[in-house]
C-alpha cells in the first residue's frame, strides 16, 4: 500500500489556504480538514449563546458543550462543518464571526482543545490541513509544509470579492482593517503564534492565480510522495534473465 503524508498549510488570512488545501486533497484523494472552521464554529457558539469572547474563563467553561464534526456533502462536493450536529458551514463565514474568531483563537485552552482533535484526525495520515499553527504545533513532523503569504491589499480585494459574491454587504476598507487586525493578533498571541516553520516552503501568491498555485504545489507534493514510494525495479529485463 502506498505511503501517505501529512500536508500542512499555514499562512495569513485570505491567502487562499483553504482553496489550495481543498484542491490538493481532491487531486491526491486525501482528506481535507479545515482547522480554521473549527475555531470559527467555537466562535459562532459563543456568539449565539451571548458569551463574551473576551472572557476567556467563560469561553473555556463552555467547551464541554461543543461537539465538532465534518460531513461530506455529495451534492456540493465538499466537507461541511457541523456544530452540535447542525450544519453551520455558511454561518461560520459571516462577518460577525470573522471579527471575533481571533479573540477566541488566542485562548490557550481553546487551542489545546482543538489541537488534540486535529492530531487524532491525522493519525492515519493522508490529510491536508490548513490553519495558522499546523506545521509548527499540530503536525511539526508533517512531511510537506507550505507557508502562504500575499500583499494585504491583494488579500483584502480577494476577500471583498468573495463576500460580494455571497451577498454580504461590507466595504473594502472594512475588510482590510479586519485582516490587519487578525494578522496582528495571530502573529503576536502568546499561544501558538503564526510564523513560518523552518522547514516550510514560503510561497507568496500575490501574483499567482488559483490554477498556477495549485499546479506548483501539487508537483511539489507528488515528488515528496514519490520519494516515499520508490518504483520497483523491472526484474524482467533480458539482461537480468540471462544466467
Amino acid at each position: 500500500m502506498d505511503k501517505k503524508i501529512i500536508i500542512a498549510i499555514d499562512g495569513y488570512s485570505s491567502c487562499g489556504k483553504s482553496t489550495l488545501a481543498k484542491d490538493l486533497a481532491k487531486a491526491l484523494s486525501y482528506t481535507y480538514i479545515d482547522s480554521g472552521a473549527m475555531y470559527r464554529a467555537i466562535t459562532l457558539y459563543m456568539i449565539q449563546n451571548e458569551i463574551d469572547v473576551n472572557d476567556a474563563e467563560v469561553v473555556v467553561a463552555n467547551l464541554d458543550n461543543i461537539q465538532l464534526s465534518f460531513k461530506y456533502n455529495e451534492i456540493l462536493d465538499r466537507n461541511e462543518t457541523y456544530l452540535n450536529d447542525r450544519n453551520v458551514e455558511e454561518l461560520i463565514r459571516t462577518p460577525i464571526v470573522s471579527q471575533n474568531v481571533s479573540e477566541v483563537s488566542i485562548i490557550k485552552e481553546v487551542r489545546q482543545f482543538l489541537v488534540k482533535q486535529q492530531r487524532q484526525m491525522g493519525d492515519s495520515k493522508g490529510i491536508v490541513m490548513d490553519g495558522r499553527d499546523i506545521g509548527t504545533v499540530v503536525f511539526p513532523e508533517a512531511e510537506f509544509k507550505i507557508f502562504l503569504t500575499a500583499d494585504v491589499n491583494t488579500r483584502a480585494q480577494r476577500r471583498y470579492d468573495e463576500m460580494l459574491r455571497k451577498g454580504i454587504t461590507i466595504s473594502l476598507e472594512e475588510v482590510k482593517q479586519n485582516l490587519e487586525h487578525r494578522d496582528n493578533i495571530d502573529t503576536h498571541r502568546a499561544e501558538s503564534p503564526l510564523y513560518k516553520a523552518d522547514d516550510a516552503i514560503l510561497l507568496d501568491n500575490s501574483i499567482l492565480n488559483r490554477d498556477q498555485q495549485f499546479k506548483l504545489v501539487l508537483n511539489m507534493a507528488k515528488k515528496i510522495i514519490e520519494n516515499l514510494n520508490p518504483k520497483e525495479e523491472n526484474i524482467n529485463s533480458e539482461e537480468e534473465m540471462v544466467d
